[in-house]
């Protein structure tokens, strides 16, 4: 049996990078995925691969920052798929600014898609997915996408990292408060290094223009020498401890964090 076998998924921010590989990997996994994002045409073609590579899935437009359109998304996978199991909250964005060059208005964006979402998705799926723990050994699952900047700080994007911590802090919060209620929810996060996708290319560029040099490669070289696996992560990396966290096989971890960055906080 595959491990997420008879499980239903919904994952905020699928359409690209490490939403639409956590997607694959889970329906891959047996699971049937909603892929939940404002990019509705790249959603889309990510739930018509799966489909074609004979997985189950649905994608639906999903802003992270209205209760209304989460509300909507838990309608939808329980019409389509009777239940949920797990909840990513994946989606995020990156600033990219030193907290003297942001406004009030990038930080206003930055808290509404970053935390305001978390929180949000949480809220709204909580007891559809606290209603399908009931049936499950190990209950149900909430992963939240944190970061290596939500521990240690990070120098480029002091609001990201502070957003980061939030996420980090609040997934502990809320396997504590479940677990007061009753409610069989495993809620755990997991922390990425750099990795090659849309934002950490993003990354990238913010070092250049913040170190005066706007050499994208540099800035990319100075990255991989902090990893001292000796490469950056790539988006499967992360998927694969997505799955694993929203597995039975975590079943005894709950407010827990799980770091997956080439070494780069050991140091």
């Amino acid at each position: 049996m595959n491990r997420l076998e008879g499980k239903v998924a919904l994952i905020s921010g699928a359409a690209r990078g490490i939403g639409a590989e956590t997607a694959r990997k889970m329906a891959s996994a047996g699971a049937a995925v909603v892929i939940g994002d404002l990019l509705a045409d790249r959603a889309q073609e990510i739930a018509q691969q799966i489909s074609k590579a004979g997985g189950k899935a649905m994608a639906l437009s999903l802003d992270v920052t209205m209760e209304a359109a989460w509300a909507a998304a838990v309608t939808a996978a329980t019409n389509a798929f009777g239940k949920l199991d797990i909840l990513v909250n994946n989606a995020g964005v990156f600033l990219g600014k030193d907290l003297m060059e942001a406004t009030l208005e990038d930080w206003n964006r930055l808290v509404a898609i970053n935390m305001t979402g978390v929180w949000l998705g949480t809220k709204v799926c909580a007891p559809a997915l606290a209603e399908s723990g009931k049936a499950s050994p190990h209950g149900s699952a909430i992963v939240n996408l944190a970061s290596i900047a939500g521990i240690v700080g990070s120098q480029l994007d002091p609001l990201y990292s502070m957003t980061k911590g939030g996420v980090t802090l609040f997934t502990k919060s809320t396997a504590l408060s479940f677990g007061r209620k009753g409610w069989r929810i495993r809620v755990n996060s997991i922390h990425p290094g750099v990795i090659e996708t849309d934002m950490g290319a993003q990354t990238f560029a913010s070092r250049a223009r913040q170190s005066g040099s706007n050499d994208v490669e540099a800035a990319r070289g100075v990255a991989l020498k902090q990893h001292p696996i000796g490469r950056l992560g790539v988006a499967e990396d992360i998927a694969l401890g997505i799955v694993f966290l929203a597995s039975d096989e975590a079943g005894f971890m709950t407010g827990s964090g799980m770091v997956v960055d080439g070494g780069l906080t050991a140091q």
